[in-house]
């Protein structure tokens, strides 16, 4: 099953299903004497994993990493760096009666034309229990980028119809967003807060949209053409689970603006180049410009829902189908700092592409 290595110098490869015994993976090309910050891997396994509110799917997983190789004396190796994470609170039983019928929007029908074989528990290797290795990788790419002061930020910035106003930089917080929800405006959480518990007494599910933002990355960083730094970005990003669109600086905006409005214009302050204004989203030509680089990345309706739907099975024959099972009614909170790891294994490459050729 080709696809599973991210990354052109620093490569993650993840491993294993929902309801598989483990998931894991290996990361490739990590620096040697880059120091493990035990801390901040198990906050981002916190932040990621589920039943931290109602909104989530109960499912009670440790989510307690364990490394098989590369690191010794609390310092990377410079070798592969093996790891897993026990799967311990799965129940396939609850996807029992779902074995032979097509789930409306699920990967059901894709992978069972692609391999002629699915793993029907819990969404086997589509399920975004896969995502919980990237926030492994993710985290160890934060800790090599902790040497250059590099920061990435994510938060909520829209769940359903309820969106933060006001431009990033008003909400980018300088500390991280509070869960269970990573909005960093209250009022604007006790909202989507509110219409979550509606969507969830309907039975229904929600997207959203999470803005991330990476402060303090030196210009210079990208390839020209095809490895454009935001083509990267948007790779890394649409390859999350349920994620539908990606967009960075104005986005979908600079369709409707003038040259003259929309260009940045170059000053110097304190000796050091900068620019204006911002809307190009710290990258220009496809190579960072030394600006904050910001982008939101869209997230879809979770598929399963308890709502009465009309299917099939694999035989062709009509279903009537109510999801059961553990799901959240939205996969944006949790996906938050997935985001965040995504973010940092696209720099750490790139940082690390860079000094290759320097």
């Amino acid at each position: 099953m080709p696809g599973n290595t991210f990354g052109k110098i620093l490569r993650l490869t993840t491993f294993g299903e929902s309801h598989s015994e483990c998931i894991g993976g290996v990361l490739d090309g990590l620096p040697s004497q880059i120091k493990i910050d035990n801390e901040l891997l198990a906050h981002d396994m916190q932040r990621r994993r589920p039943g931290k509110s109602s909104f989530e799917s109960p499912r009670k997983e440790a989510d307690e990493v364990r490394f098989l190789s590369g690191i010794c004396d609390n310092k990377t190796l410079g070798t592969p760096i093996g790891f897993i994470i026990n799967n311990i609170d799965t129940k396939s039983k609850d996807y029992a009666a779902l074995k032979d019928v097509y789930r409306p929007s699920h990967a059901d029908y894709t992978y069972h034309k692609k391999y002629g074989i699915r793993d029907y528990r819990g969404g086997g290797r589509a399920s975004a229990r896969e995502t919980a290795a990237r926030v492994v990788g993710g985290a160890l790419a934060k800790m090599f980028l902790k040497e250059s002061k590099v920061r990435i930020t994510a938060f909520i910035s829209q769940i359903g119809p309820i969106a933060l106003k006001q431009p990033y930089y008003q909400h980018c917080p300088s500390v991280e967003a509070s869960p269970p929800l990573f909005c960093p405006n209250i009022k604007t959480s006790h909202e989507i807060e509110d219409y979550l518990k509606v969507v969830e007494k309907e039975g229904d599910t929600v997207g959203g949209t999470i803005t991330c933002v990476v402060s303090c990355l030196p210009p210079g960083l990208g390839e020209p053409v095809f490895d454009k730094l935001q083509a990267r970005l948007a790779y890394a990003m649409m390859s999350i689970p349920a994620a539908k669109g990606f967009a960075y600086g104005t986005g979908f905006e600079a369709a409707s603006m003038k040259g003259s409005d929309h260009n940045d214009a170059f000053k110097v302050v304190k000796n050091k180049i900068t620019t204006s204004t911002n809307f190009s989203g710290g990258i220009q030509g496809g190579i960072s410009n030394g600006q904050d680089i910001y982008f939101d990345v869209a997230f879809k309706p979770v598929s399963s829902i308890k709502k009465r739907q009309v299917t099939i099975d694999v035989e062709g024959r009509q279903k009537v189908v109510s999801i059961k099972g553990r799901h959240d009614v939205c996969p944006v909170p949790r996906a938050v700092p997935i985001v965040e790891a995504m973010t940092a294994l696209v720099i750490a490459d790139n940082m690390l592409l860079q000094k290759r050729f320097l």
